[in-house]
């Protein structure tokens, strides 16, 4: 038996056109957020599709109106304050191993964006090779105005994709990114109308398997590593950041102020 298609799957759907195969996020009760559960199974099939030759394109989608609110708020919280520093460090390792496993399927990944696309979501679409959104889709990282770093393996990424100025544009003010800016700054390499997205990823799956496997392999593992390289010197650190981050009064402050819908009142302790 197939692992991957045997239907054990809670949280996610995975389907299979040919050589390609599509993971749909299905926690539709918590509009996708990225809970432990959910982030397990991501990673597990991102780990089954890794080293498949039988499959070139791998497709990864939400919902027709969203693809995920990021990262569940009270999930993290729980990971980041249990116990011992050592066993926290351990749990927050969820999130950076989800994006591990998805740079590393050796098939081309092609993320279909709906809606929103908030803060782990965005670390884990731009850990996939290509990203289609419709045209009211955004993406958005809320990390720091919350009073945390950003993680997740993310910022080497982001760099690459748009520069030095613009990745810190994004990361810092946590701004909304709609889809032509998307588009504008690298995050995104089509946009269309919405409800589209998903269609056309799969024309860009078409594309790819349309090609020898081989070649196309081996141009995605040479280009990663060249966009990635020192990327392990910038980002070792990043959960420890995390871990100092989340201890602190300005993370409670914006956390709070967050779910009281004002604006934060922080003063770097």
């Amino acid at each position: 038996m197939d692992a991957l298609f045997e239907g054990g799957w809670t949280h996610i759907a995975v389907s299979r056109r040919e050589a390609v195969v599509e993971v749909a996020l299905a926690r539709t009760e918590a509009r996708n957020a990225l809970n432990g559960p959910l982030m397990e199974e991501l990673t597990e099939a991102a780990r089954l599709l890794r080293l498949r030759t039988d499959i070139q394109a791998v497709i990864l989608t939400g919902t027709d109106s969203y693809f995920s609110a990021g990262a569940d708020i009270s999930a993290s919280q729980a990971r980041a304050g249990t116990g011992a520093l050592l066993e926290a460090r351990r749990a927050v390792m969820a999130g950076p191993d989800l994006c591990r496993a998805w740079e590393e399927i050796e098939a081309v990944t092609i993320v279909a964006i709906e809606g929103y696309c908030i803060g782990g979501a965005s670390a884990l679409a731009v850990s996939c090779d290509f990203r289609v959104m419709g045209k009211s889709a955004y993406m958005r990282l809320p990390e720091v105005p919350l009073g945390m770093n950003m993680s997740w393996r993310t910022l080497p990424k982001l760099v690459a994709l748009a520069g030095p100025s613009r990745a810190k544009q994004y990361v810092m003010f946590g701004e909304a990114a709609d889809a032509t800016r998307c588009l504008d700054w690298g995050f995104a390499d089509e946009v269309v109308d919405d409800g589209q997205a998903l269609a056309a990823a799969r024309v860009w799956a078409d594309k790819v398997t349309a090609l020898p496997p081989l070649p196309v392999r081996m141009t995605k593992e040479a280009i990663n590593g060249i966009a990635a390289t020192g990327a392990q010197a910038s980002i070792y650190m990043d959960r420890d950041q995390y871990l100092l981050a989340s201890r602190t009064n300005d993370y409670r402050e914006g956390i709070a102020a967050f779910r009281e819908k004002r604006k934060g009142k922080f003063k770097g302790d």
